[in-house]
């Protein structure tokens, strides 16, 4: 088994309000940051996994998304698996 690195970000669908988001543009522009029309708030979690390879690393990390880590129905997804570096 190897560890591997694994990213998942998770942001708000398209199209589907932002409270959070909306809040933070219209404090960014109450601070004069101008110009900052969209703002989307999300989460990343990072995690270490054993698996044989990255493809199966990969796929553990889909299913933790799709049974915990975001809501399929207002919430998309991105995985990103690196091998782990050991220090």
């Amino acid at each position: 088994m190897t560890e591997y690195e694994v990213e998942v970000r998770v942001t708000p669908r398209e199209g589907l309000l932002d409270p959070q988001g909306n809040a933070v543009a219209r404090a960014l522009r109450s601070l004069d940051f101008g110009g900052v029309e969209d703002v989307r708030v999300g989460k990343l979690i990072r995690l270490r996994v054993s698996a044989d390879d990255a493809l199966s690393a990969r796929g553990r990390a889909l299913e933790m998304c799709r049974k915990l880590l975001a809501n399929p129905v207002t919430e998309d997804f991105q995985v990103d698996v690196r091998e782990a570096v050991a220090l």
